[in-house]
C-alpha cells in the first residue's frame, strides 16, 4: 500500500490531482475553526455539553467535523446537502418528471443536480435560522450570544453566512469530483468524522484510563473490519445473453451477473432513524408536560434506556428496507434485462424475474439491516456499562469513513492502473 502512495505520486497529473484534494480539505477545515461575530464561544460549548451528545445536533456536529461547537462559518456542514439529496431521491419515486429526467442519463443528471443545489441553500438557510434563534432562546439555560448583539440585522448576517458557508462546501465538493480524487462530498464527510476522531479519543481516555482506552480502540478494530466485510459483501444473480441479430450484425452472448448488495441502503436507514428519534426531543420543548418531557428525556432521548435501543434498532430495520425499496426496483431491472436479451437461468424473463429479484433482496436486507442496527446501538450499549460521553466508533461514523476510504481508494487504484502500476487492492 505505501508503495502505492509512492507509485501515485510519480504521476504528475495525479500528484496535481492529489495535492489539489488537499489543498481543499485544508480551507474546508480552516472555515470549520472560524466563528461567526457576536457568539460566545465557552457559552455556546457549555450549552451543547447541556443538550448531550444525541439528536439532530450531533448529526449536525458530526457532519461539520466539530464546526457547531464554534459556530463556523461552516458549522452546519455538509448536512444540508446529504438532507437535499435523499429528498431529491424520494421524490424521483412519486414525481414522473423527475424519473423522466433520471432517464434521460447525463442531461437528466445535471437537471437533478441543479435542483438538489437550490434544495440545499433553501434547506441551510431554514436550519441556519432555526440553528440561531435555538442557541439565542437558551434552550439549555444559556444564551450564546454577546449581549445587544441579537438585533435583527445582526441575526440576518449570520443566517447568510451560514447559509453561504454550506453553498462554498457544495462548490468545493464539487471541485474535489472534477479536478481531485474521488467523490468530492464524500471526501468532505469523511474529512469531517476523521477530524473528530482524536479529541475523542483523547476523551475516553482520560475519562476511562489506559485499560478501558485500549477496549475501545480493539471494539473499534473489530466493527471496522465487520463493516468492511459487510459493505463489500454482496449476492451476485447470474444472467445470460443469447446470441441475437441487431441489423446487420450478430451480437454473442454470454454471461454475467447482477450484483446486490447485502447492505444496499448504506448509511441513510441510521440518519432517518435519528431525525425520527429527534422529532419527541423538538416537541418536548414546546409541550411542557411533565409526563411527556419525562417520558422523551428518561425513554426517548436517553441511549441508556432499553426503549430507546429497541425503538432505534426497529427503526433501523424498517428505513432499510424502505429505502431499499426506493433505491432498487425488480420491476424495471427485470425489465432492463428482458429488454437487452438477457434472463436469469431457471426463471423465465418478465414478472417471474422480477418476482425472484424481489425475493432475494428482501432475503439479503434482512441481514443487512440487522448489521446496521447491531453497529448504530454498540455506543448505546457501552455508553450503558461504561461512564463515557463520547464514542469515536459509532455506526454512521465507522460507516461512512470505511465507505468512503474504500471507494477512494478503489478509484486511486483503477487510475494507476491504467498507467501499469500496481494499486491498493489486489485481486
Amino acid at each position: 500500500m505505501l508503495k502505492a502512495f509512492v507509485n501515485a505520486f510519480k504521476v504528475p497529473d495525479l500528484r496535481n490531482k492529489i495535492f489539489f484534494t488537499l489543498f481543499i480539505i485544508a480551507i474546508y477545515r480552516l472555515g470549520s475553526h472560524v466563528p461567526v461575530p457576536g457568539v460566545d464561544i465557552g457559552k455556546l460549548q457549555q450549552q451543547l455539553a447541556k443538550q448531550g451528545n444525541t439528536g439532530f445536533l450531533a448529526f449536525i456536529n458530526l457532519f461539520s467535523g466539530g464546526a457547531l461547537t464554534r459556530l463556523a462559518i461552516f458549522a452546519l456542514g455538509i448536512m444540508p446537502y446529504i438532507t437535499s439529496s435523499i429528498i431529491m431521491q424520494l421524490l424521483t419515486v412519486v414525481i414522473p418528471k423527475l424519473q423522466q429526467w433520471q432517464d434521460l442519463g447525463e442531461a437528466g443528471t445535471k437537471k437533478i443536480n441543479q435542483w438538489t443545489r437550490y434544495i440545499t441553500v433553501v434547506l441551510a438557510l431554514l436550519q441556519s435560522t432555526g440553528l440561531v434563534f435555538l442557541f439565542h432562546s437558551g434552550a439549555a439555560g444559556v444564551d450564546i450570544f454577546r449581549t445587544g448583539t441579537f438585533t435583527p440585522p445582526r441575526v440576518a448576517f449570520i443566517v447568510m453566512i451560514l447559509t453561504t458557508g454550506t453553498a462554498l462546501i457544495m462548490w468545493m465538493g464539487e471541485l474535489i469530483t472534477q479536478r481531485g480524487i474521488g467523490n468530492g462530498m464524500s471526501i468532505l464527510i469523511f474529512t469531517s468524522v476523521i477530524s473528530r476522531l482524536p479529541s475523542e479519543g483523547n476523551a475516553i481516555l482520560q475519562q476511562g484510563g489506559t485499560g478501558k482506552f485500549v477496549a475501545i480502540l480493539l471494539l473499534g478494530v473489530a466493527i471496522i473490519l465487520g463493516v468492511i466485510f459487510i459493505d463489500q459483501g454482496q449476492r451476485r444473480i447470474p444472467i445470460q445473453y443469447a446470441k441475437r441479430v441487431v441489423g446487420r450484425k450478430m451480437t454473442t452472448g454470454g454471461s454475467t451477473y447482477l450484483p446486490l448488495k447485502v447492505n444496499q441502503a448504506g448509511v441513510i436507514p441510521i440518519i432517518f432513524a435519528s431525525s425520527v428519534l429527534y422529532f419527541p426531543g423538538l416537541l418536548a420543548s414546546v409541550y411542557h408536560a411533565r409526563w411527556f418531557q419525562d417520558l422523551v428525556n428518561n425513554h426517548l432521548t436517553n441511549q441508556r434506556s432499553f426503549v430507546y435501543m429497541s425503538t432505534f434498532g426497529l427503526l433501523i430495520i424498517f428505513f432499510s428496507y424502505f429505502y431499499t425499496a426506493i433505491q432498487f426496483d425488480p420491476v424495471r431491472t427485470a425489465d432492463t434485462i428482458r429488454k437487452q436479451g438477457g434472463f436469469i437461468p431457471g426463471i423465465r424473463p418478465g414478472p417471474p424475474t422480477a418476482t425472484h429479484l424481489n425475493d432475494i433482496l428482501v432475503r439479503i436486507t434482512l441481514p443487512g439491516s440487522l448489521f446496521l442496527a447491531t453497529i448504530a446501538l454498540i455506543p448505546s450499549v457501552v455508553f450503558a456499562y461504561w461512564a463515557f460521553n463520547q464514542f469515536p466508533f459509532g455506526g454512521t461514523a465507522v460507516l461512512i469513513t470505511v465507505g468512503v476510504a474504500l471507494e477512494t481508494m478503489k478509484q486511486l487504484e483503477s487510475q494507476l492502473l491504467m498507467r501499469h502500476y500496481e494499486g491498493f487492492l489486489k485481486a
